[in-house]
């Protein structure tokens, strides 16, 4: 990260710091991971939620229909995604 972008990044993470009571390191890690998700492209949410989903046993068909759902849900849009499209992110 360029030192122009870490400024407001620290800033925030000094003003959720300093109106949560986390210390400066916690309030850190919480500034990171919400700019990762919010910076998260559709294809790596759906990589990441198809990894995780198969860990706790579920099935590709169950998969692809619910990562499908999840997507209009979704922070940033994405364009609907059929589950055939879902499987080509996944297995390329």
């Amino acid at each position: 990260m360029s030192e122009a972008a870490a400024a407001p990044v620290d800033e925030l993470a000094e003003q959720v710091s300093r109106t949560t009571g986390l210390s400066a390191d916690d309030a850190r890690r919480v500034v990171a991971d919400v700019l990762a998700y919010f910076t998260e492209t559709a294809e790596e949410y759906v990589r990441r939620r198809h990894r995780e989903l198969q860990t706790y046993g579920a099935r590709n068909d169950e998969i692809f229909a619910r990562v499908g759902s999840e997507l209009r849900h979704w922070p940033v849009r994405s364009p609907e995604l059929s589950a055939r499209q879902l499987r080509r992110i996944v297995y390329g």
